[in-house]
């Protein structure tokens, strides 16, 4: 099956550097390019990909927004670029529902399995953002005011062996990490996993590392895998 891509990127240079990069390979076809993020949104409701690059800093609509409003409208994932190495872009992007983030400097092999990643269901995030991010939930004094203040209550539809499952997925284990924690199979934590996301709303694993934090699912100061 083709993976259908917008690309979005004010700089024409950019944007036509990773189109050509996209659509190079033989399972992606770029359907559209756009140089802001009003046309990014536009894009995506008359052509329906499954994944949309996102510049973060965009005229007219920045991508943050674009971000915004095609998680909310549509079933396309999205993939947030940008040259800063911030974490206010990473929180506000991944609470506006990006599915990945990368850096602009990005290597061509990784920026394409990026969006193969993602197009399969999965997230993504630059290692240099992940460990940033982790680094930011495990200090509590200095989490934002956007991303405090969840009960724990909400943890309470989930079974044990899910909360387990949670508990590994915010420390950013893999599935076969957490199947050998819990001596099951990769199917079973596939199992868990599906069912910790669908119990409590979550749309993949990112959103599942930031719900393990807000809730004190993990505490501050608790080792995160490396």
């Amino acid at each position: 099956m083709t993976i259908r891509v917008v690309v979005a990127d004010d700089q024409e240079l950019v944007r036509s550097g990773f189109a050509m990069i996209l659509d190079a390979q033989d399972d992606i076809e770029v359907v559209a390019e756009a140089g802001d993020g009003a046309a990014a949104v536009e894009a995506v409701d008359r052509l329906a990909p499954d994944v949309a690059l996102l510049d973060v800093r965009m005229p007219v609509l920045d991508g943050i927004e674009a971000c915004r409003r095609i998680s909310a409208g549509s079933r396309c994932r999205t993939v947030m670029l940008t040259t800063f190495d911030s974490d206010e872009y990473v929180y506000e992007a991944l609470h506006a529902g990006a599915s990945g983030f990368l850096l602009k400097d990005v290597r061509r092999d990784d920026l394409v399995h990026a969006v193969r990643v993602v197009a399969a269901g999965e997230s993504l995030l630059a290692p240099s953002v992940a460990r940033r991010l982790i680094e930011e939930y495990t200090a509590a004094t200095a989490r934002p005011a956007a991303v405090r203040g969840l009960s724990a209550q909400r943890l309470e539809v989930l079974t044990a062996r899910e909360r387990e499952t949670l508990l590994h997925l915010g420390r950013g284990a893999s599935n076969a990490e957490i199947a050998v924690a819990l001596t099951v199979s990769e199917h079973t934590v596939k199992s868990h996993v599906g069912n910790v996301l669908a119990k409590l709303g979550l749309r993949d694993r990112i959103q599942a590392v930031i719900c393990a934090y807000e809730t004190g699912l993990i505490a501050a100061g608790s080792p995160s895998r490396e």
